[in-house]
């Protein structure tokens, strides 16, 4: 099973080693780049203010947050880290959510997520997209994915529109059509295979002894030939 964890994350700001917090962190399972249903949400409170820079960009206040739970509550390091596993994670920019993650893992003496488990999707797009602007906002109106759920960035949304732009940047509607091909094939050789044994040959007649013989006096009495019927052994 290719089961792997789509992962965004919100923040204070943009360096952790400058104390920025962790807000929200949101994860969905795919199974061979379908969405299994499968996902992971919470929101942290960062026990500091919110900039107002930050908090236009996710629209989470310092309010709203407090009192949620800190990350090192076992309802989000461990709800977390029993979800993603030993899955693949797959972010924007990995390397932001990965260093947010890895610092909260750090201050409370856990062990980091090792880069090797990162996939980044802004280094898919740019080796398929060169010279292209490839936030998650521009690929998703290059692939045409809805952006109508989205007023403000939200981990959650924004792991939704991810999930739907990586499967496009991994094959998208080629490999759609791989699958359904296969599945064609697969409906095709259900329906012709034949469940039933050999047709016999000739088949057995339908008809009674004795509808046989009032036939057999119809043809020689009216018809009064039976060429045609010994033709083709009748």
């Amino acid at each position: 099973m290719a089961r792997e964890i789509v992962l965004d994350t919100e923040t204070t700001g943009f360096e952790p080693s400058m104390g920025h917090r962790m807000v929200e962190i949101a994860c969905l399972e795919i199974d061979d780049f379908v969405p299994t249903g499968r996902s992971f949400h919470t929101y942290i409170d960062p026990c500091r203010d919110m900039p107002p820079d930050a908090e236009r960009v996710h629209g989470l206040s310092a309010a709203f947050l407090k009192g949620k739970p800190r990350f090192e509550h076992p309802d989000v390091v461990e709800a977390f880290l029993d979800f993603v596993g030993d899955a693949p994670l797959i972010a924007h920019n990995a390397g932001f959510d990965r260093n947010f993650i890895n610092h909260e893992l750090s201050v409370i003496d856990r062990a980091p997520l090792h880069e090797a488990r990162w996939v980044d999707t802004l280094a898919l797009a740019r080796v398929r997209f060169p010279g292209m602007h490839n936030s998650l906002d521009a690929l998703c109106k290059r692939f045409k994915i809805s952006l109508s759920e989205r007023e403000k960035h939200g981990a959650l949304v924004d792991a939704k529109l991810l999930a739907a732009v990586y499967l496009e940047l991994k094959g998208g509607r080629e490999r759609r059509l791989e699958l359904t091909t296969a599945a064609m094939v697969t409906a095709v050789a259900a329906a012709t295979r034949n469940a039933y044994g050999v047709r016999p040959r000739p088949l057995e007649p339908l008809s009674t002894e004795e509808e046989r013989q009032i036939h057999a006096s119809f043809i020689r009495d009216v018809v009064k030939s039976d060429e045609l019927w010994k033709k083709h052994g009748l």
